[in-house]
């Protein structure tokens, strides 16, 4: 019988073929903006809370009719929790912070914005334009940095495009505010989850 199983691991060694479950192909999501599309691959096995949480607000369509409302040119662009009147939207309680997670805060990745307190995230993401390692926990001010959960695979030019509109402050102590708005129209999910 030991023969048997080591003639069978053998022959499917040789097809390519493993006895172990297959891993499961990322999610990947299609951020559609006023600006174009973006297509993001998602980090569930590094990221699992932060990415269930991004999926949550994606399927309630709490996207739909945000803004990137912060851009900064060379550091970031913010979006996904106010609107265009720049009035924050209901959000669910708070994600804890996975920044400890090895994913890093290179150029096209998509991390949680967050407050002060670093579990405080919740609907705001950003998307990285220049490597802001500073973000990264091991070397944040607060020991706890930023969360990378994802990467844009698709439309980075929309991004860079993004990242070079026009801003201005707005009333409510807002900076860096595109003076013509970025709306996110929806955050559609291509596949998995």
């Amino acid at each position: 019988m030991k023969f048997a199983s080591q003639t069978v691991l053998a022959l499917l060694a040789v097809l390519g073929l493993s006895s172990s479950p297959a891993a499961a192909e990322p999610v990947k999501a299609e951020v559609v903006t006023s600006a174009g599309k973006i297509v993001v691959e998602l980090d569930a096995d590094k990221a699992p809370k932060t990415v269930e949480n991004f999926l949550q607000y994606a399927k309630s369509g709490h996207y739909a009719g945000t803004i990137f409302h912060r851009v900064i040119p060379g550091f970031m662009i913010q979006g996904g929790g106010l609107d265009r009147n720049l009035r924050e939207k209901r959000t669910q309680p708070p994600v804890i912070n996975e920044a400890g997670n090895g994913l890093t805060n290179e150029p096209y990745t998509l991390a949680m914005a967050r407050t002060g307190d670093p579990h405080s995230a919740t609907s705001q993401f950003f998307i990285n334009v220049a490597k802001n390692d500073f973000l990264d926990r091991k070397n944040s001010r607060d020991g706890f940095g930023y969360a990378v959960f994802g990467k844009v695979i698709e439309g980075k030019e929309v991004v860079d495009k993004i990242a070079r509109v026009a801003t201005r402050p707005a009333p409510g102590g807002h900076e860096n505010v595109p003076v013509e708005p970025i709306v996110i129209q929806e955050v559609k999910i291509l596949n998995g989850k």
